[in-house]
């Protein structure tokens, strides 16, 4: 099974940046890819942005062109670099491993906090 360690998180500014890791030693060597979800307070996980074993890479619409993500696979960490922050991204964020039935693990870390506000 694979552990994943977020870290990171931190206040922003509206506009602001920030970068969030995603360690999660052994995902590139079983062939999964990794995904970061984002929980705001009193709602649901919200699927945020993922990688996938070949470099692809999806976004969520509410943070296409201001969130990248990217992995490095001679460490096993994968990054959210996440610009031209807005309130409404204030979230718990979390990443998991994603992919064959074989990456997916049950349940959620801890997460890395991410506020935005002036």
């Amino acid at each position: 099974q694979i552990h994943v360690e977020e870290s990171g998180g931190g206040l922003a500014q509206p506009g602001g940046s920030l970068k969030l890791r995603c360690t999660a030693p052994g995902f590139t060597s079983r062939g999964c890819g990794i995904a970061w979800y984002r929980q705001a307070d009193g709602k649901q996980h919200e699927w945020v942005s993922q990688i996938n074993t070949r470099g692809l890479t999806m976004y969520a619409e509410s943070v296409k062109g201001r969130f990248t993500i990217a992995k490095d696979k001679a460490e096993d960490i994968v990054y959210l670099q996440m610009s031209d922050l807005r309130p409404e991204d204030t979230a718990v964020y979390f990443c998991k491993p994603d992919g064959p039935l074989r990456c997916l693990v049950p349940g959620w870390g801890q997460g890395t906090q991410v506020t935005v506000s002036a």
